[in-house]
């Protein structure tokens, strides 16, 4: 049997080195990669680029850019990490769980564009309730997110971690891209069907990985005055029967909360870390008629590498996503 031959063009970078990790145990597949003095050279990434099955880009998005045109068959698919074709029509939406024929799209594709880890979390909790008639697609919303530093990239990291650094900070916590200008703003309103850009307000804490996205609602001002207990139940019936999205019972997070790291009511950013998996809550108050949605998974796993290999397999057609 002829195993279909993956190149990871990035492999030594944050999200590459997951990649390669969750792949290197697979007898399946064959992992092609090229030695240190040719990850440079055009002439060396043409050639392994060409010769794949499929070809999964992390790389910065000019990068990615090049390492498309350096592919002149019709032959090699494409799995892009990087943030440079998230919008573009002509790539499929690397987000299985997002419609009912996204697995299927993904499963065709030749060009799949991975999506970015906030988007995944904001568009899980929000498009469903705007495709229920729950919430307005015209609604301003506002989405605040923490990730681990891990997300920024090597200088990021550096920063956190080396003392040596230029960047090197003691501080735990910071806002970011205060400017309302980040790149995943754009990709947010098109995957979630949103009519105008969300206010966006990311932060990165001193932690490595892991992540929340948060999306908070004042239900008065929502047409029909929905409760929180129906904005639970659209969720809930929109991801039923997928195996890497759960959306906690809405008892749980009504119920006092504990000091576990999966406790319902004190979601972790950590607590999903080095899984696939993406865990929604809906936390309300129907008195004060104030709701926020909350996602919870890890940036490089649910949010980046896990999330590209699940589109993998379903373009291998090793899977189909939903459990038996």
């Amino acid at each position: 049997m002829v195993k279909p031959k993956i190149f990871i063009d990035g492999e030594h970078g944050t999200t590459g080195l997951q990649i390669r990790q969750r792949l290197a145990a697979r007898s399946d597949l064959e992992l092609l990669s090229l030695a240190e003095a040719d990850r440079k050279s055009a002439r060396a990434r043409a050639e392994a680029l060409n010769g794949a099955d499929v070809a999964i880009l992390c790389l910065p998005d000019d990068a990615a850019k090049e390492a498309v045109a350096l592919i002149e068959n019709d032959r090699t698919r494409i799995i892009d990490a990087s943030s440079a074709h998230r919008t573009a029509p002509d790539w499929v939406y690397g987000f299985p769980e997002m419609a009912s024929d996204q697995p299927k799209m993904i499963a065709r594709a030749m060009r799949v564009t991975n999506p970015g880890c906030y988007p995944t979390g904001a568009v899980a909790l929000v498009r469903p309730l705007i495709e229920a008639g729950l919430l307005p697609a015209d609604y301003p919303f506002t989405i605040n997110a923490i990730s681990g530093y891990s997300g920024g990239g090597k200088a990021m990291i550096a920063a956190f971690e080396d003392s040596a650094a230029k960047d090197y900070t003691e501080v735990h916590f910071r806002l970011y891209a205060l400017g309302f200008e980040h790149k995943h703003t754009e990709e947010i309103r098109t995957h979630a069907k949103l009519t105008h850009r969300p206010l966006f307000v990311p932060s990165v804490g001193r932690f490595a990985q892991g992540m929340l996205v948060s999306v908070p609602l004042q239900l008065w001002s929502l047409p029909g005055n929905p409760k929180s207990g129906a904005l639970h139940a659209a969720l809930s019936d929109a991801y039923d029967g997928y195996e890497f999205i759960e959306v906690v019972p809405y008892g749980e997070c009504l119920a006092i909360g504990g000091a576990s790291p999966l406790d319902a009511r004190n979601p972790q950013p950590e607590a999903l870390n080095g899984t696939n998996r993406l865990r929604l809550s809906v936390f309300g108050n129907d008195r004060r008629e104030q709701a926020v949605l909350v996602a919870q998974l890890d940036n490089l796993g649910k949010g980046a590498s896990g999330q590209a290999v699940q589109c993998l397999d379903l373009m291998l057609n090793a899977r189909l996503n939903r459990s038996p």
